[in-house]
């Protein structure tokens, strides 16, 4: 190789590493907040599951039964109860609050449309989606699919927190003598509900608390703030 090539050689390598430098670097700017967001969620789910775990072989070991493993406790209606029971709460919130929001108003909050201002939808441009080009049902569809996928998530994970609460229920059952009732009995006893109710009730709260809050007190820098020199009276 001459030395022409071997300059050349080392300089193609060299702006193949400062590309991929300025590739990571925007990835990571781009999607900062989904990134760090997603990150906090599987290092509290890691400490759910350990502390779980614990949990559930502290109570065998006091009703005289061997201790569990860890992959036999990610199977187990212990972890899946408390896992879904909790997702359930926070996709029916936002499934909610994006449905409710589409309708529903409040005066000075930057979550809530102006009542009073006509909301279309602008011009469509070249890089549109092309379910929003669609016509008929697609389109339909397409317009609520935000509200439409969290229903589905929050369905979902109440299916879990059902099918858990009741391999858990079984299991506590197990461990007093008692005989197991059927999964239809499970559905309509308090436990499945007081564990629902109790998330529930501390979901609406918060979002309540959250786009009444939002009318007067300010984030600097937040999209989910108005500017720290609007009016309380204005939404954004």
């Amino acid at each position: 190789m001459s030395v022409v090539s071997l300059r050349s050689h080392i300089q193609r390598a060299g702006d193949d590493r400062k590309h991929k430098r300025l590739t990571v670097r925007r990835i990571l700017v781009e999607n900062g907040l989904s990134l760090v967001l997603f990150g906090l969620f599987l290092a509290c789910w890691m400490i759910q599951t350990l502390t779980g775990l614990r949990t559930l072989n502290a109570e065998n070991i006091a009703h005289g039964h061997s201790p569990v493993s860890l992959s036999q406790y990610l199977g187990s209606g212990h972890f899946w109860e408390a896992t879904g029971e909790n997702w359930e709460s926070e996709f029916l919130q936002m499934a909610a609050f994006v449905w409710l929001t589409s309708f529903l108003y409040q005066k000075g909050s930057p979550e809530s449309n102006d009542p009073y201002e006509e909301i279309t939808d602008p011009p469509l441009k070249p890089d549109s989606p092309r379910a929003a080009r669609a016509q008929g049902w697609v389109r339909k569809i397409y317009e609520n699919s935000l509200t439409l996928t969290l229903l589905l998530l929050f369905a979902l994970s109440f299916v879990l927190h059902v099918l858990g609460g009741y391999a858990e229920h079984t299991r506590e059952l197990g461990l007093t003598g008692q005989s197991a009732i059927s999964l239809l009995s499970y559905m309509r006893s308090s436990p499945l509900w007081f564990e629902s109710m109790q998330n529930w009730q501390s979901e609406f709260l918060s979002i309540g608390a959250f786009v009444t809050l939002s009318i007067f007190l300010r984030q600097k820098g937040s999209p989910e703030s108005k500017k720290v020199n609007s009016s309380h009276a204005d939404h954004d």
